[in-house]
């Protein structure tokens, strides 16, 4: 199915108007958007009690204007794109199972790609001339057995991976294989510029993602959440050549995080841009050194990756029961310093529902923030 409108999956085109209304309104994030939806059962009532809710946090609140809602549909209709929402049958099933899950994506091209295997590559933009051959060379041999290969449309390798799937499309052994872009800004934003028509051809003959509304452009803030739509994509991450402290090991934490494996080809020690992939290796990534040693980790991932570098992340809590409660008091417990959110159930004494609709409502409000681990603080003032 190719995007070039909204993708309804059984709810109204007003219920499809909210939802896009409540994820674009102040200090909505996707779990709070997920603990709205089970609160209030819909985003029409959910957008509907958001500003009394909110206001109990202490602070005044203004919904997204329906007006901007308006625009930024007709944007993505004239950018020849649709939208996805969290419970399509065609929302990707592995990138669901992640934490902070994107509850709607922007999309171009054919859809069902996503659902495919997929496999992410990944690595540096100064990648070396013998790591772009690689990357393309990996990327071509596992599309061209039926893989779907995740990248995010930077300079280097990433160009690299997408060019080598685009060019084995045809020659799958399966009906299987493409590219897929994960974009940081707008699906109407072209980054890097040089890579505008690379983009476009993604976009016709595999598949082009955003998460941020159009007209988005690109800041440094918004590329780890691409990195972790990336991730949640594939069944394995590979890190072909990175530096230490880049966004593709940030990528591969992501990846094992979410119990995927992370494989990373080994390099020289004398170069800067291997000594990334080789401290993966040496903290449990499984080196690879062919397509087929990728092939064979990832045939039939069953959720169980044999690489070691992963570390079970504390989940987000969002309580079946949380329609059903009160807010707790716990405005004495938090401060500007994180704290775990299981923690604050358990000094509070109180339900995890009740903690997460107090949560709620000072996140709603501004007062709240919070942090990777399901790590909690008060805003800095």
């Amino acid at each position: 199915m190719t995007g070039t409108g909204v993708m309804l999956s059984g709810i109204s085109q007003s219920e499809a108007f909210a939802r896009i209304r409540l994820l674009r309104s102040p200090n909505v994030g996707p779990i709070t958007y997920a603990q709205l939806l089970l609160r209030f059962g819909s985003a029409q009532a959910a957008t509907d009690a958001l500003p009394d809710m909110a206001s109990r946090g202490g602070k005044p609140y203004r919904l997204a204007e329906a007006g901007q809602v308006e625009a930024e549909i007709d944007s993505v209709r004239k950018a020849g794109a649709g939208y996805l929402f969290h419970d399509s049958s065609e929302y990707p099933a592995l990138l669901r199972e992640i934490d902070g899950a994107p509850p709607i994506l922007t999309f171009r091209g054919e859809v069902g790609l996503a659902s495919r295997p997929c496999i992410a590559v990944v690595g540096a933009r100064n990648a070396s001339a013998a790591a772009i051959k690689l990357a393309r060379d990996f990327a071509h041999a596992l599309a061209a057995e039926g893989f779907a290969v995740a990248s995010g449309l930077a300079r280097g390798i990433d160009g690299a991976a997408h060019r080598g799937a685009l060019a084995a499309k045809g020659q799958s052994r399966e009906d299987g294989g493409g590219t897929i872009g994960v974009i940081a800004s707008g699906i109407d934003i072209a980054y890097p510029p040089e890579h505008r028509d690379m983009q476009e051809e993604v976009a016709q003959a595999g598949l082009l993602i955003a998460e941020r509304p159009p007209g988005t452009e690109p800041l440094a803030r918004h590329f780890p959440s691409r990195n972790r739509i990336i991730a949640g994509l594939a069944a394995g991450t590979l890190v072909v050549e990175a530096a230490p402290k880049s966004g593709s090991l940030i990528t591969a934490r992501l990846a094992g995080e979410a119990g995927r494996e992370v494989m990373a080809i080994p390099g020289s020690p004398l170069d800067q841009r291997s000594l990334g992939c080789n401290q993966l290796i040496r903290d449990g990534a499984v080196l690879v050194q062919s397509p087929e040693d990728v092939i064979e980790l990832v045939s039939g991932f069953d959720g169980a990756p044999r690489s070691s570098f992963h570390e079970d992340p504390v989940p987000y809590f969002v309580d079946d029961e949380l329609a059903a409660q009160d807010p707790a008091d716990i405005a004495g417990l938090l401060t500007t310093a994180p704290i775990g959110v299981d923690e604050l159930i358990r000094q509070s004494g109180e339900s995890a529902s009740s903690v997460q609709l107090a949560l709620l409502e000072l996140e709603l409000s501004g007062q709240l923030v919070r942090h990777a681990g399901g790590r909690v603080s008060l805003g800095q003032d």
